[in-house]
């Protein structure tokens, strides 16, 4: 059985904290991989990407090379469609019966779970690993009371993730390309060149 962490987002740009993220996850929760899901259209940001599904996932290939336990998993681009994660978990259970899946979030995503489509399944298809910033508060996994079992609450609680500070995000990166700013160590060189 492998442990797989799944990532979910636009990515439009994939940014240094994102990558410190599955890193993250993937050392302390003894991952195997991390798969990078790009949504086609990601529910929880109507206005869409900014750069094509292609060039979000060239940006992806350009970010991860080299890193052999990193992957990018297209199947919600090829969907089409509103992307939403637990119809991702459902194909992922349907295909890889043997392994274990842990959906990697934010500690500010947690806070939306149960906004979310169908919130009490994506629970029973993967296991929650919230990241949370040294520093900052620990995770109110309270939010989560009404959708988890005792189970797998404890599951998630020993699934929790630290990870240093990073006030990085794909909205100021393209604000600052827009602005003819700089973006230098923010996102991989190689991701800075081809925008």
């Amino acid at each position: 059985m492998r442990r797989i962490g799944i990532l979910g987002g636009s990515f439009d740009p994939v940014h240094y904290g994102l990558l410190l993220l599955a890193e993250s996850c993937q050392q302390q929760c003894a991952l195997d991989e991390v798969w990078f899901v790009p949504a086609a259209i990601n529910p929880h940001k109507p206005a869409g990407s900014f750069a094509s599904d292609e060039q979000r996932v060239e940006m992806l290939r350009l970010a991860l090379a080299g890193h052999s336990g990193f992957g990018i998993l297209e199947m919600e681009l090829e969907r089409g469609g509103t992307s939403f994660t637990v119809d991702t978990l459902e194909l992922l259970a349907e295909q890889f019966v043997d392994d274990e899946f842990l959906l990697l979030l934010g500690a500010d995503s947690l806070a939306d779970l149960p906004t979310w489509k169908d919130p009490q399944r994506i629970c029973e298809l993967a296991v929650l690993s919230v990241v949370r910033r040294l520093g900052c508060e620990p995770v109110d996994l309270d939010v989560l009371a009404e959708i988890v079992t005792a189970e797998q609450l404890q599951q998630i609680r020993m699934s929790q993730v630290e990870m240093p500070g990073m006030e990085l995000s794909s909205t100021r990166i393209r604000e600052r390309v827009r602005d003819s700013k700089s973006i230098r160590f923010r996102t991989p060189r190689a991701v800075e060149m081809y925008i």
